[in-house]
């Protein structure tokens, strides 16, 4: 590190030592000669959600500008403070996770940040590692941590004597106004972490703990109280941000008290700069409390710039802005608005640099490409199914198949969050082992994996939403899954009525049941209009990155056997022609078409055939067109099946078609209905003598116009008889009545497993002897 960026840094340290004090004893500060008749400007600036967004990437400014954004405002307004709202590591890029984070807290540090609310991240390894490795010096026995800035988290306390478990305040003086700053964390932290890790903790209600505290802060003489918190809206709209006070962000914004003079949150990762009044501030200057967020991954600041009377200590003013640290232009290229500050740069080269040598470790072998699916040009297609989005999934699941994360039954990943094929060192050419690099280069975006519950109903309005809604930027997304769940859709359904049958290891999803299902952090919130995962209950962020899941799922093919390719379709399309009927007969022919049988990926293996069967009797074998085209839906790969059910076959039947070279496996129920059978029953001669004639009973049956086999019943006079239909007519012989009069007899057709029964009857007859 270059020494001006260690005296930098060392000058903070003490800053932020000062600050530890302070928070100890909240105004025993570092005093600044004032002249009190002056106002005194107090400038806030704020961040969220940081993650460890370090390198420039264009719309992420990276730290260094960041840095350099603080340092030049703060040449600008010399009474600053650069506070945040929690999530500044964890769930981090490549250049910061292998390294602890370590790059991040340093090149934070550089940047001056003196005062943070914990957020859920700073806990993804536990409330030790927080306290005993970010918070603690830097030293021999702790290299990895140092983190300069102070952590607040007022409703943060011990189980066992509901002991503040952080600092809760931490105070600033300018000029003889003291600025004091409340922390905390959103109330579902024990949804969003392991439970181990936080064992000895509990977590209190936010309005509780920040008004306890802004009230001590301004009976202890702080002139102005600001509640840095991470928990935030679920929306930008300032309109509708306080409408529900029971919501977990509608509840801070009208719960906290007139104390409060400024509230920065964070963890929705959304950019807003709003105003509320607070009716207890009638008659001064300002009677509308700022209510900001900076959005996420340093994309921007929030500055609050306050005047203050020194006297009554209360604001003359307020200004504030939501200041991006990139601008986007006309051509598409991205300018930073901010110059870099080179100290922080070179933390940031450092970091990437080692994260390049570390990316050269080899993770696995690669017994083929794992790719994303592609249109005819070769360019991506998100509608496609792919093994790459499949393989992701199923990784995903396999990282929380674990209780305490779970127990994941199913997975999802959304298409967008997968930036580069998974091919190895060696492309065309396998085993190939893949590296650290290339594995993070595919998923960059270091979201955490949550799991939560739910129903079949839910998993099917899921799978719905991958046909997006109007005006959304593209039509379709597919989702790729995990294996053992497979479902079938029909491409030409109308909206919300796709999906026709959904299994998990070829047992039918239960509407009712429910289900535990992990997917990124991502498509928890909603991402790419994927809703309905929003409504999972039992929510529970493992704390654990996509790419370190692929990292130690790939740890079990580093020696032995490399990691197959499932050429296995999750998804395939089933389409009945118009006028299909919703009941078939056995030995009725049934025709569908078959969708999204191929993979487009380069290279990716194809069938030439699908086998239709039932049970274990094929009941035809048909071609598949494998081209790949300019669909941005599932559609390649496709066929045509025309099959004859077994005459045997009644009630609801399930027809397997089968891949020949990629195994995939699809059901497609049809309901069969018993044939109705038409019986004829004569008999002769209609006119018989008592005790002499023996009358014949011919019964006829038909079913769908043909003969139909089985058996009759025929009863009459206390007798029964039963015989065989032979081509559809059986032969009854009677015994001679004993009675004259009319004598009806009844024939039953016992029916098949493929014909319904049916009854008919018919009279003889019987007179004395002439």
């Amino acid at each position: 590190m270059p020494a001006s960026s260690r005296a930098r840094r060392g000058a903070r340290a003490l800053a932020a030592a000062a600050g530890l004090a302070m928070a100890a004893a909240p105004l025993a500060v570092v005093a600044v000669p004032a002249h009190a008749a002056d106002p005194v400007e107090v400038n806030l600036l704020g961040i969220n959600d940081f993650h460890g967004r370090i390198r420039s990437n264009g719309v992420e400014a990276g730290a260094a500008v960041l840095a350099g954004a603080v340092d030049q405002i703060r040449t600008q307004h010399p009474h600053t403070v650069f506070a945040a709202a929690g999530d500044l590591i964890g769930a981090s890029t490549f250049e910061s996770f292998i390294d602890h984070d370590k790059p991040t807290i340093d090149a934070l540090n550089e940047a001056g940040l003196e005062v943070s609310a914990v957020g859920n991240h700073e806990l993804d390894q536990g409330y030790d590692d927080l306290v005993h490795r970010v918070m603690a010096a830097e030293s021999a026995d702790n290299p990895d941590g140092g983190a300069a800035w102070q952590y607040l988290g007022a409703n943060l306390r011990r189980k066992a004597d509901h002991g503040a478990a952080l600092p809760e305040s931490w105070t600033r003086d300018f000029d003889g106004v003291t600025v004091g700053f409340v922390g905390a964390v959103t109330e579902h932290l024990p949804e969003l972490v392991s439970p181990a890790g936080i064992a000895d903790l509990e977590v209190e209600d936010v309005v509780t703990a920040a008004n306890r505290t802004a009230d001590r802060l301004k009976a202890q003489g702080a002139d102005l109280v600001v509640l840095l918190v991470h928990e935030g809206a679920p929306g930008t709209d300032c309109a509708t941000m306080d409408d529900d006070p029971g919501s977990d962000f509608g509840s801070v914004i009208t719960g906290v008290d007139a104390n409060v003079d400024a509230i920065l949150s964070g963890h929705t990762h959304l950019a807003y700069d709003c105003r509320f009044p607070v009716a207890a501030w009638a008659g001064r200057p300002v009677t509308e409390r700022p209510v900001v967020s900076a959005g996420q991954y340093g994309y921007n600041l929030n500055q609050l710039t306050f005047s203050v009377d020194p006297t009554t200590g209360r604001p003359l003013s307020l200004q504030t802005s939501l200041l991006p640290l990139t601008t986007r232009n006309a051509d598409g290229s991205w300018t930073a608005g901010y110059p870099a500050d080179p100290a922080t740069s070179a933390i940031v080269d450092d970091a990437v640099a080692a994260a390049e040598v570390e990316g050269a470790t080899p993770l696995g072998d690669l017994a083929g490409p794992f790719q994303r699916a592609r249109k005819s040009d070769g360019s991506e297609n998100r509608g496609g199914e792919s093994t790459l989005g499949n393989l992701v999934a199923e990784v995903q699941r396999w990282a929380t198949r674990g209780a305490s994360t779970g127990a994941a039954q199913i997975a999802f990943m959304n298409p967008g969050g997968l930036r580069a094929d998974l091919l190895g060192s060696t492309p065309g050419s396998y085993p190939s082992t893949l590296t650290y690099q290339q594995a993070a280069t595919v998923q960059p975006f270091a979201n955490t994996l949550v799991n939560m519950d739910l129903t079949g109903a839910q998993l099917r309005a899921v799978l719905e939403q991958q046909w997006q809604p109007a005006g959304a930027s593209r039509p379709f997304l597919r989702l790729g899954t995990s294996r053992g769940f497979r479902y079938v859709y029909d491409p030409s359904a109308a909206a919300g009525r796709h999906v026709t049958g959904m299994w998990l290891h070829g047992i039918p999803v239960d509407a009712a049941q429910t289900y535990s299902v992990t997917v990124n952090s991502f498509l928890a919130s909603g991402g790419d209009n994927f809703t309905g995962f929003a409504d999972g209950t039992g929510r529970q962020d493992t704390g654990r990155t996509d790419l370190q899941a692929l990292v130690d799922h790939l740890a079990r093919f580093r020696d032995g056997a490399a990691l197959p390719v499932d050429d296995g379709q999750r998804a395939v399309g089933v389409h009945f022609p118009d006028g299909a009927p919703a009941w078939y007969h056995p030995g009725s022919r049934v025709s569908f078409d078959l969708s999204s049988l191929a993979f487009t990926g380069p290279g990716d293996r194809h069938d030439d055939h699908v086998d239709v069967s039932v049970g274990d009797k094929v009941l035809g074998t048909f071609p598949v067109d494998s081209i790949v085209g300019d669909d941005v839906y599932d559609e390649h790969g496709t066929a045509e099946v025309s099959v004859v059910l077994p005459t045997g076959s009644a009630h609801r039947r399930v027809l397997t078609v089968t891949g020949d070279t990629t195994g995939t496996t699809v059901k497609v129920p049809v309901r069969v209905a018993k044939w109705p059978a038409l019986l004829k029953a004569e008999a002769t001669p209609r006119r018989a003598v008592a005790g002499e004639t023996q009358p014949v009973v011919r019964a006829t049956v038909t079913a769908g116009l043909a003969p139909a086999s089985g058996k009759v019943l025929v009863r009459t006079g206390g007798r029964r008889y039963t015989a065989r239909l032979v081509n559809g007519t059986a032969v009854v012989t009677l015994e001679p009545y004993g009675r004259v009069g009319r004598k009806k007899v009844r024939v039953a057709y016992l029916g098949t497993p493929a014909n319904r029964m049916t009854n008919d009857a018919t009279t003889i007859r019987v007179v004395k002897v002439s």
